[in-house]
């Protein structure tokens, strides 16, 4: 029986990641991630799986973002009962991410009920904290490099991908040695805390995602752009909000004002973490330490942690959150969502973006549909809990800071395999991110390339 694999998510587009291995009539799922941006792309979440999830033999993650384990307690709910493997990185952010989701689908539900805007009556919960524990029972550690069987013949191991905290890539080897490289989401080289990405050299099939495959991150140094930024706030007594990811960015951010706090170029703005997932996923980052590269290992080695309480107050409760509202700067608040889809943030943002002295800092990829893609794209005003608020806070977004490749480095990873793969299948982007990827994989390096559709099917 032939190999295959379909696409049942960040299939043009980039959420909602799911792919689907059949090994020998045995069914493997290389994540199963939640769907976000427009209502649109965000109905699919409430879709009968493409296959049945109690039919499943196993699930790899590649890493901990939403859009790639969002909907493993559906999965569950729905009937899953085999290994979800992962690596230990991974299970950690799982165990804190995915409960989290949990209470966010059922305070949702709970609020279109009080207020009548749901169109289903009731509305329910996508799946509760409850489904997401019972979903974190089953996950199982597998280290880098480590094989692990699979049903069907098959094994495979996890490599780094320099993406965030426990990311990899999962290379399958089938049972007649031929193997499929699923890419997860590609990470960046020479960035703090975690390890660059590991270079590749052999795979008969490759999926790859394409998130910024139509661009080039800007040639700039965060660390200046940060500087810039905080110390204008500091002359101005402004306060600068930053919607950051929990995972990754916001360790990262506070890396490089660590690094301009040592070298006496900034003065210590107060700076709060204002997000008790960002919260735990620092503890996380510090106790991992496979994963720390070596600047962070002698860092912590040396008694300078980027995140001590010298540096940055880690904001515990809510009522501690409210009154950053009514507090003046000079002053940084770090709250999740990084899109500004959910969470404290929103509370931020509605006090503080119709005035001029506050600085909106993105840190990454803003979707489409997003209320971040609205305030970096112009919009005068934007509607946030209810209420309609005029945008006359100052906008900047810190492209360097993505944790995405950009297509030269995209290029620059496939340039390391030694044989082309059969084919390259590209994943997790924009159309038009995609096609100009496309076109630079088949112009500069010959490949053949496929751009899968939702559903689509390929014989390997």
């Amino acid at each position: 029986m032939p190999q295959s694999i379909a696409f049942h998510g960040a299939a043009r587009t980039v959420t909602g990641s799911k792919h689907l291995l059949t090994l020998d009539g045995h069914t493997v799922l290389v994540d199963c991630g939640l769907f976000q941006g427009p209502r649109e792309l965000r109905e699919l979440n409430w879709m009968d799986f493409a296959f049945d999830p109690a039919g499943l033999d196993a699930v790899v993650l590649t890493h901990a973002h939403t859009d790639h384990i969002g909907m493993l307690p559906r999965l569950v709910k729905l009937g899953y009962r085999g290994p979800v493997y992962a690596t230990p990185g991974t299970i950690g952010l799982c165990r804190i991410s995915l409960p989290d989701s949990g209470r966010i689908q059922e305070e949702d539900a709970r609020y279109h009920n009080r207020h009548g805007t749901s169109r289903h009556n009731p509305a329910e919960p996508l799946y509760t904290e409850g489904d997401a524990y019972e979903a974190i029972k089953l996950l199982r550690p597998v280290h880098y490099h480590q094989f692990q069987e699979l049903p069907g013949g098959a094994t495979f191991r996890f490599a780094p991908a320099g993406h965030i905290l426990g990311s990899a890539f999962a290379e399958v080897y089938f049972a007649n040695g031929e193997r499929i490289l699923m890419g997860g989401d590609l990470g960046r080289w020479d960035r703090p805390i975690i390890k660059d990405p590991t270079m590749m050299e052999y795979a008969e099939y490759l999926v790859v995602e394409s998130t910024y495959g139509d661009r080039v991150h800007p040639d700039t140094d965060p660390k200046e752009e940060i500087a810039r930024v905080l110390k204008r706030a500091w002359e101005e007594r402004g306060v600068v909000i930053v919607p950051s990811f929990a995972i990754g960015r916001t360790q990262e951010l506070l890396w490089y004002v660590h690094e301009l706090y040592e070298e006496g170029r900034l003065e210590r703005v107060p700076i709060y973490v204002d997000s008790p997932m960002a919260n735990s996923v620092t503890l996380l980052t510090v106790q991992q330490t496979e994963e720390h590269d070596q600047d962070l290992k002698l860092d912590m080695s040396e008694g300078r942690s980027p995140f001590a309480q010298d540096i940055v107050r880690f904001v515990r409760d809510r009522q501690m959150s409210k009154e950053l509202n009514d507090a003046g700067g000079p002053m940084v608040i770090i709250a999740g969502s990084g899109m500004v889809s959910g969470g404290r943030v929103l509370h931020h943002l509605r006090h503080r973006l119709d005035d001029p002295a506050t600085t909106v800092l993105f840190t990454g990829y803003q979707a489409e549909g997003t209320m971040g893609r609205e305030i970096l794209e112009g919009a005068p005003t934007v509607r946030i809990l209810g209420h309609d608020v005029e945008v006359r806070a100052s906008v900047e977004q810190l492209d360097s800071l993505s944790a995405h490749a950009d297509s030269n480095e995209i290029l620059r990873w496939l340039r390391g395999f030694k044989e082309p793969p059969r084919k390259t299948f590209l994943v997790h982007g924009e159309p038009e991110a995609q096609e100009a990827l496309a076109v630079r994989i088949q112009s500069e390096l010959g490949w053949e390339v496929a751009i899968p559709r939702q559903g689509d099917s390929y014989d390997l």
